[in-house]
């Protein structure tokens, strides 16, 4: 089965140029098939393995890893993975308002940013990770004592 676009306001109206090579990208990586789309589960379940392991091998390895961020997108994946501060230590976010408490369901504190310069950790796992580039530019002194970056999404994947 393949799905197809039209355009919306006159549907034998040519779509721009733009659209035309999204569509194309989208068919070129499977978008048009529902294929696909079935075989989504299966990849989220293989991404929250992946983040499991990797977790696990931080945790053997006596290395510490904290959050950087309180994004709904973040704390669902946490949830999803099962993740609690036995795991990840704490997060951290810039925002007043979410300092001081806890993530939902995962009960992870909330801390202020400056909090990684007292507790040094040696992964900060971005959260956010559609702002990774941002974030390591922000928190670049973390290098410092050797700490690394990490994202999560689309893959598991450490930044020194």
């Amino acid at each position: 089965m393949r799905i197809y676009a039209r355009h919306a306001d006159d549907p034998s109206k040519p779509l721009s140029p733009r659209v035309t090579e999204l569509r194309a990208w989208e068919e070129s990586v499977g978008f048009t098939c529902l294929a696909h789309y079935l075989s989504f589960a299966d990849t989220v379940k293989e991404t929250k393995r992946k983040i499991l392991d990797f977790l696990v091998q931080v945790k053997q390895q006596g290395k510490s890893i904290v959050g950087y961020g309180a994004p709904a997108k973040g704390n669902t994946l946490l949830n999803y993975c099962g993740i609690h501060p036995d795991t990840l230590n704490y997060t951290v976010d810039r925002s007043p308002y979410k300092q001081g408490h806890f993530l939902p369901g995962t009960h992870i504190p909330i801390y202020h940013p400056e909090h990684i310069r007292l507790t040094r950790p040696d992964y900060l796992l971005i959260l956010p990770w559609n702002l990774k580039d941002e974030i390591m530019e922000q928190m670049a002194y973390i290098r410092q004592w050797g700490g690394q970056f990490v994202v999560f999404i689309p893959e598991v994947r450490s930044y020194s």
